[in-house]
């Protein structure tokens, strides 16, 4: 069973343990394909208390080399510890205050999360322009872009009319939690959503990283907006679920696009993942004990056939947790990990495991979805 399992996700599954949707994929002749003159952009950072983060991902934005016109907008989300401020000291530093706007964010009403009441609040801001911008580039506080990243992306969005273009940003992978889970966490996603699925118009699978979104204003309109997704707690998924029914999205790996923000311990990266977890699940307990026990039986079982089985039931356990292994590897060369690390990858998901279980238990005491002293999910419901 767990050989069918495994062929079935290495050979059926979209190809999603290669790594192969990659920014870098095309772009030369998307570059050269796009001779026009480049559209007006308005990029918009939702911030909750980022000081730490905000001047750096500033800076990277209005460092690009872009030759359309290019704001950025920071939503200062009920901030408590100077971060409008940091973000204008940034600006100023590169003689570029004029194209940065901060907006005080409004107190967050019923109904909606406060990533998604952030954003649409710079949205906002974007409709009421005298000329508002043909694209939104949404993108977070801790993200830091490369000085070339952002004419490629807009050339891939011209070249392919896409209404939506995702990078799914390269995570910090620093310390021994980040290298023990990061990598796994982009091979879980990429499991759940195959970027080649995404990418496909023929089909329903739609997936976005939250983190680099760049999204055609006028089709974000005629969704009905990002109310249209309010109480949305995965909100980059949900944006790319109701877009992909306007036109083609795409979504991949990108070497030139960069979180800073660091996960020293198991308990940072816990609550990062416990915080959507049981979201994904639908705050369904059948679905979660549906999960575990696929979980287990997909990452667990070979293991267990390798120590206690013997004959056949051995071989094929050990052969399945080589080729888990093998899957790995490419992601794990994207994070410049060995692939040894990939024989660790039944643990991670043991790990994975107890903290998507976290995640339901602190729904249970009314903690979930908690991000910066708010608990969010299920608005609609807790609200």
């Amino acid at each position: 069973m767990v050989l069918a399992i495994w062929l079935y996700l290495l050979a059926l599954r979209g190809g999603f343990w290669l790594a192969a949707e990659r920014d870098d994929r095309n772009a030369p002749g998307e570059m050269l394909a796009w001779n026009g003159e480049w559209p007006a952009i308005a990029a918009v950072i939702p911030a909750r208390d980022e000081a730490a983060c905000i001047g750096d991902a500033v800076s990277s934005l209005l460092r690009q080399d872009y030759a359309g016109a290019f704001t950025v907008i920071v939503v200062d989300d009920q901030s408590r510890d100077g971060t409008a401020q940091v973000a204008r000291d940034a600006a100023a530093r590169l003689g570029k205050a004029d194209r940065l706007k901060i907006v005080t964010g409004p107190p967050l009403p019923a109904g909606w999360t406060g990533k998604l009441w952030a954003q649409h609040q710079g949205v906002a801001m974007v409709e009421a322009m005298a000329n508002p911008p043909a694209y939104v580039l949404f993108t977070d506080a801790d993200i830091i872009y490369g000085a070339d990243a952002l004419r490629p992306l807009v050339a891939r969005a011209l070249a392919n009319g896409l209404v939506l273009t995702s990078l799914m940003v390269k995570l910090r992978c620093k310390s021994f939690a980040e290298r023990l889970l990061v990598p796994a966490f982009i091979f879980f996603f990429q499991m759940l959503y195959p970027f080649a699925w995404a990418n496909d118009p023929r089909r329903g699978t739609a997936a976005a990283a939250g983190g680099c979104m760049l999204v055609r204003r006028d089709v974000l309109r005629q969704a009905g907006g990002l109310a249209a997704i309010r109480g949305a707690l995965i909100d980059d998924c949900a944006l790319a679920k109701l877009l992909k029914g306007y036109g083609p999205i795409w979504i991949g790996l990108t070497e030139h696009v960069h979180s800073i923000r660091a996960y020293p311990s198991l308990a940072d990266i816990a609550r990062m993942v416990s915080r959507t977890a049981y979201a994904q699940l639908d705050y369904s307990p059948l679905l979660l004990a549906g999960t575990i026990a696929g979980l287990a039986l997909v990452y667990l079982a070979p293991v267990a056939l390798t120590v206690f089985a013997d004959g056949v039931a051995q071989f094929l356990g050990l052969f399945v947790w080589l080729l888990m292994a093998l899957a790995f590897r490419p992601t794990l060369r994207f994070y410049g990990l060995w692939a040894i690390w990939g024989l660790a990858l039944p643990a991670i998901a043991a790990v994975y495991m107890a903290f998507t279980l976290n995640s339901a238990y602190q729904h249970a005491r009314g903690r979930g979805g908690m991000w910066k002293g708010r608990a969010q999910a299920n608005v609609s419901e807790l609200r």
